[in-house]
């Protein structure tokens, strides 16, 4: 295994879910893999279901470091995974998210639903208030954000965000591209 980067971490939001697009599924597996081959570890919502399950996985299956985050309500739901290098059960969502955080260099937001983009959406407000500047990256495997990137680009035009809104995070389209970006 190579290090890319020592002891770096990257917090990926994802659906609990497949989606209908079996691409969404082969790139959380693609993701999984290629973090551990670069020695990063996952940070995520130690759900094993859906993508959340695949990523993991795919992550362990390569001989990647995984680190979970679920609250108590969800560890039914959501399967809550118990194998992981670590496993961190919160009180509540607020929590979750922001130990998944703390723990994390990069964001990552694979296709996913209103939790996914919920963590995505408080990540980007984070960033644009200054309070961090982690990189946040919107995986957008077959156009699955391009409804929300028309969005973002709307509240633009519209004046209800500066234009450096769309400045805060960076789309791109497969695995390949975000490792290409996370290696710079």
């Amino acid at each position: 295994m190579t290090s890319l980067h020592e002891n770096r971490s990257v917090c990926v939001f994802c659906g609990s879910r497949f989606g209908t697009d079996p691409a969404y599924r082969e790139a959380a597996n693609q993701l999984g893999q290629a973090l551990a081959d670069k020695g990063l570890r996952l940070v995520y919502g130690a759900g094993d279901v859906g993508l959340m399950g695949e990523v993991a996985n795919a992550t362990q299956s390569a001989g990647g470091e995984t680190f979970g985050v679920i609250p108590v309500h969800l560890m039914n739901l959501e399967v809550g995974k118990r194998d992981l290098s670590s496993f961190v059960i919160t009180e509540n969502m607020h929590e979750r998210k922001k130990v998944m955080f703390m723990n994390a260099d990069i964001i990552v937001t694979l296709p996913g639903g209103a939790g996914s983009l919920d963590e995505f959406f408080e990540v980007l407000t984070w960033k644009q208030l200054a309070l961090h500047d982690k990189p946040i990256y919107l995986l957008n495997i077959n156009g699955y954000w391009d409804p929300l990137l028309a969005l973002l680009q709307h509240q633009v035009a519209q004046r209800f965000a500066d234009d450096s809104l769309l400045s805060l995070f960076k789309t791109v389209d497969s695995v390949a591209l975000l490792m290409e970006e996370i290696g710079k």
